[in-house]
């Protein structure tokens, strides 16, 4: 009798389980404006951009979704996010590191790009343009095809420079954005000799090989190889002695350091073939030339 009534109550609450409203489910639904990031590397600096993409669903967006002359959050749901690893310029004008939500101001005309730090910012119900850390003025320019969902892109990287552009329906608004990656680079090679450990021969190298590809601080590039030799004449540093005497106009010295290199490398199992193979074609034009 006991297991009867065990094996009654138990079905009633299966029963009931079972019962439970759809809707008490848990599940995600699709966003009419799904969310979106793009990211890029400038040199060393990481930039990003999260956002939501609205479509354009056969309507007037210019000066009808979006209208003129009133602050518009440049996308949907929440707030974008710009972030800066590293301080760039905004066409010509500084912005900190930092974490940023786009606000535009779209005219016929020219559009207003803030590059807002409120922490509170909800679309722009609330936006405080007082929290503003930087304001640009930037014209929109006739883009095709049309762009169905609202998209921005980096565009043209370079090693210190890159264009954000917004895209939707037929406008694009490029955003000039710069970093000054020697700059940068510079410092950090800086401070990074200043700390290498006496028989470090590999920061300086690699300082001072960065510096003479990048052709800043002549000067200090050549004390940092010459420091590099010092600790250990090697393939790497007498290979880069020789370039950096043949760039200074003395083909003689350039010549007997390339000499040393290769013989380093032909006895360094390190050394690959290819690398050493380039440094025989330097020596060889630099001999004709004489």
């Amino acid at each position: 009798m006991r297991f009867q009534q065990f094996a009654r109550r138990s079905a009633a609450l299966m029963v009931l389980a079972l019962a439970v409203p759809a809707s008490a489910q848990q599940f995600a639904t699709p966003r009419p404006s799904p969310g979106a990031k793009v990211q890029q590397t400038v040199g060393t600096t990481e930039l990003s951009m999260s956002y939501s993409r609205p479509g354009v669903k056969g309507r007037v967006i210019w000066g009808g979704l979006v209208p003129w002359n009133q602050p518009w959050r440049t996308g949907a749901n929440e707030p974008n996010q710009f972030t800066c690893s590293d301080e760039i310029t905004v066409e010509g004008q500084k912005l900190a590191a930092g974490t940023y939500s786009i606000v535009t101001i779209p005219t016929p005309e020219a559009w207003t790009v803030a590059f807002s730090s409120q922490k509170d910012l909800q679309a722009t119900s609330n936006y405080d343009p007082k929290q503003d850390a930087l304001r640009v003025t930037v014209k929109a320019v006739a883009s095709e095809p049309a762009v169905e969902r609202m998209q921005f892109t980096f565009d043209e990287p370079t090693n210190d420079a890159v264009t954000l552009n917004l895209r939707w329906e037929k406008l694009a608004l490029p955003l000039k954005l710069t970093v000054d990656t020697n700059g940068k680079t510079l410092a950090a090679a800086r401070a990074a000799v200043a700390e290498a450990k006496p028989d470090d021969w590999r920061t300086p190298y690699r300082a001072a090989n960065w510096a003479q590809d990048a052709g800043v601080a002549p000067d200090e590039a050549a004390k940092w190889a010459q420091s590099a030799a010092r600790m250990k004449e090697n393939f790497q540093t007498a290979g880069l002695l020789a370039r950096m005497a043949q760039k200074s106009g003395d083909t003689k010295a350039a010549v007997a350091l390339m000499k040393k290199s290769i013989a380093y490398g032909k006895t360094d199992t390190t050394v690959a073939k290819e690398v050493l193979a380039g440094n025989e074609k330097m020596l060889e034009e630099w001999t004709a030339k004489k």
